[in-house]
């Protein structure tokens, strides 16, 4: 038996290596219905305007635009060369803009906004100008809060990045994936590590509060010996925040994945061994894992909140910022209002037709039963806090949480014999060693997994 770190052993590694939801939501996008349509969704805006308008906005942005393809990308995304189809889209994106204002009001103040796609930096400089002062115009930015983009390395400079800082930005994420020049050739994704390595040092000099660098392990190409390099190469460079995520090849879901041949993915014992050795780098290095595939330096804010309890949890991952409604702009995008989720048009054609018709280009969503909310609450407190007390749930939703879910705290009991958590008669704790399987000790609350074990179309929980 090899410990990766106390409690930590690659049979535990080996067990977990199943498939299962990230929760950036409860319940998932997968579980949305086209019952929930343009009318749900100005319900849900309504009600807001009513009941919420003082509580703080989230605001995401998605930006479907690359230059070129990579082969492992699962996301919405158009790869074109022709970059005057962003001038269309940022008219578009004023439409649906000036909608939400329509039913919110002016002068919301938001305290996150992210920048997502896609590749947001194949706008040019003036294009993100014209989008930021569209957001600027109709919205309030909280003075401490998380704005971030995500950056090709590709598309950028220290001039384009200074630009960045002087619009508002203070985070940045680039995508790296692997520094090893024959994974990059396998993914179609070319990228010199002395490029990052300058783009992060000139990060630093702009004053940027936070650098998160993007891997996956899992690759076509990797071995434990190259992700080990690639390893050594990022604790170097040493960003604030390090997000890895496991490869998840879905040729028949993601019809760029068919460029990748099967026979050059790394058998399941090697990811196992590249996920361990870089849970050892990582710590090894200081870095404090935070979960769900996060590590942060120790004095970022990300670590910190995650020290204090205060870890929240969105569609774009874990967040310092309170729990509050995610007002998604763009294609395929997703928000959250109150008790409601929802998904713009998927495709670009559509979302344009919509908001031709003056529209909101929702297609589907889910308005949460109670159920849902309660298994919301418990599955959230445990991805971000690793701790539930009963009663809070019991008092919030009027539920006696010991009979609501008696077949749940028969499965932890389980967990509870393996490590994974510490039970007793007012709640349960996450372990040390738990909290880096935290998602299958939220999934025992998941009522949709209970009655469907397909579970092939989600990425594994390690």
């Amino acid at each position: 038996m090899s410990y990766i770190m106390p409690g930590v052993t690659t049979e535990m590694l080996q067990k977990y290596d199943v498939s299962g939801p990230r929760y950036t939501s409860y319940p998932t996008a997968d579980r949305f219905v086209e019952a929930f349509t343009e009318e749900s969704y100005k319900l849900a805006l309504e009600q807001r305007r009513v009941a919420g308008a003082a509580l703080p906005l989230s605001i995401y942005v998605h930006i479907p635009f690359c230059e070129s393809l990579c082969f492992f990308c699962a996301c919405n995304k158009i790869v074109t060369k022709h970059h005057e189809r962003s001038v269309e889209y940022l008219r578009y994106l004023s439409r649906e803009i000036d909608l939400h204002v329509e039913h919110l009001g002016t002068g919301q103040t938001i305290s996150q906004l992210h920048l997502g796609g896609g590749s947001p930096t194949f706008f040019s400089d003036d294009e993100l100008f014209e989008l930021m002062t569209m957001l600027k115009r109709n919205f309030v930015f909280a003075p401490n809060g998380e704005y971030s983009i995500e950056v090709d390395p590709r598309t950028v400079n220290e001039a384009r990045l200074q630009h960045l800082s002087e619009l508002g930005f203070n985070r940045l994420s680039f995508g790296v994936q692997d520094f090893d020049p024959e994974v990059q050739k396998a993914v179609h994704r070319i990228q010199p590590a002395e490029q990052v390595f300058s783009l992060v040092e000139a990060a630093r000099r702009l004053k940027f509060e936070s650098v998160n660098v993007d891997l996956i392990y899992g690759l076509p190409m990797q071995t434990p010996e190259s992700f080990t390099r690639t390893l050594a190469q990022v604790v170097e460079l040493r960003p604030n925040r390090i997000a890895l995520y496991g490869y998840a090849h879905l040729p028949e879901r993601f019809k760029p994945q068919r460029r990748i041949s099967e026979y050059e993915l790394p058998a399941a014992q090697d990811k196992i061994t590249m996920l361990s050795n870089a849970l050892s780098a990582f710590m090894n290095a200081g870095y404090v894992y935070v979960g769900m595939d996060h590590f942060a330096l120790p004095d970022d804010d990300l670590a910190i909140a995650k020290r204090q309890g205060r870890l929240h949890r969105n569609f774009q991952g874990y967040s310092t910022q309170p729990d509050c409604d995610l007002i998604s702009l763009g294609v395929s995008a997703i928000g959250r209002v109150g008790s409601t989720y929802s998904q713009n048009a998927k495709t670009i054609e559509e979302y344009y037709d919509y908001l031709n018709q003056g529209r909101f280009p929702v297609v589907r969503g889910l308005a949460l039963s109670l159920d849902d909310l309660v298994r919301r609450a418990v599955i959230m407190a445990i991805m971000c806090q690793g701790a539930l007390q009963y009663e809070s749930i019991e008092l919030a939703y009027m539920i006696d949480f010991k009979s609501y879910f008696a077949k749940e705290l028969e499965l932890l009991k389980e967990q509870e014999a393996t490590g994974m958590v510490e039970l007793d008669d007012t709640g349960l704790q996450v372990t040390d060693t738990g909290w880096f399987f935290v998602r299958a000790v939220a999934m025992l609350f998941d009522r949709y997994l209970q009655t469907d074990r397909n579970r092939a179309r989600f990425s594994k929980i390690i």
